[in-house]
């Protein structure tokens, strides 16, 4: 099967992105994130890619089904969230763009679709002049009850496309997880890497 995947505008973009929030809604239900979401919580969330003009979302299309994306704006979009995690590092907000997030469905994975989501964003980052990519993911413990027997985490391929974890920079945010009545915080881990 031929997967396509492109960067969306415009028009597309606007209609992805109700498809984007079931596709985050589905996907983020699984271990580490466990995220027991809504359609109006992902609307406010996604409303962003509509006005940033820095904004970048990749789409994975198997024929007109949208089955992956991934989504990117210039850090200094997220200031109110980072800036503290930042504070110490001596990097610029303005010189980093922030790959927020990759959903894809699991019989889609092992294509190489991540990759060109990566590959995609990383090109933006460089045409919008910026020195760093970063993404941050969240921090479960080994032994969480909810981890699977066969999960694998995707340190080897952030490693492999040349990220690495920021020593401290960590970031928390809040959402209910699978199972619990109200909402908790959690750590989110900084990765970056310098494009060449």
């Amino acid at each position: 099967m031929t997967i396509r995947v492109e960067a969306l505008t415009g028009a597309a973009l606007e209609a992805a992105l109700d498809d984007v929030a079931r596709l985050r809604i589905r996907v983020f239900r699984a271990f580490p994130y466990l995220y027991d979401g809504d359609l109006a919580y992902e609307r406010r969330y996604l409303e962003p890619y509509r006005s940033s003009p820095g904004a970048i979302l990749v789409g994975a299309f198997d024929g007109a089904k949208l089955v992956g994306a991934a989504t990117g704006t210039p850090m200094e979009d997220h200031a109110d969230d980072f800036a503290t995690a930042f504070a110490a590092t001596g990097l610029e907000l303005s010189e980093i763009f922030y790959c927020a997030e990759s959903v894809l469905l699991p019989e889609y994975r092992g294509r190489g679709i991540g990759h060109r989501f990566f590959d995609i964003r990383e090109a933006h980052a460089r045409d919008l002049g910026r020195a760093y990519v970063a993404f941050c993911a969240v921090v479960r413990p080994t032994d969480h009850p909810a981890r699977p027997a066969d999960y694998r985490p995707l340190d080897a391929f952030w490693t492999s496309r040349g990220y690495a974890p920021l020593p401290g920079v960590v970031a928390h945010f809040a959402w209910k997880d699978l199972g619990e009545a109200a909402e908790s915080r959690k750590p989110l881990q900084f990765w970056i890497r310098r494009l060449t």
